[in-house]
């Protein structure tokens, strides 16, 4: 089994910074797409970036400028540097990963369980 697990939330001030990891650990091959969602009270779960096994990222236009992705393929592990909070990032955040998985070889979709961001005064 594949699980993803998720750290690094909390409450901060308005201007402060975050900084999410998400570490995968299980009988992994390789992983190829990674990415954080959030979903806020009300809301649909959306993307707020990706990155692929080779280094692509791309982000939601919400974010851009303020949030940087990156993953250490070596430790499966990703990571999300949080700048320049705002009240409308508040929100669950989730870790998202196709795993593929051995001995199967077979890609699975798999999330953690999410973390609480709070960006509040």
């Amino acid at each position: 089994q594949v699980q993803l697990v998720e750290s690094g939330g909390g409450l901060v001030q308005p201007g402060g910074s975050l900084r999410l990891s998400c570490a995968a650990s299980g009988s992994i091959f390789s992983i190829n797409v990674m990415g954080w969602y959030r979903q806020a009270p009300g809301k649909e779960r959306e993307l707020v970036a990706a990155i692929t096994s080779g280094g692509s990222t791309n982000y939601a236009d919400s974010v851009k400028g303020r949030f940087t992705i990156s993953r250490d393929n070596a430790k499966n592990t990703m990571y999300l540097q949080m700048n320049s909070l705002k009240p409308e990032d508040t929100a669950v955040y989730y870790c998202n990963a196709e795993v593929i998985w051995r001995p199967t070889l077979i890609p699975v979709d798999s999330w953690g369980q999410g973390t609480q961001v709070t960006v509040s005064s």
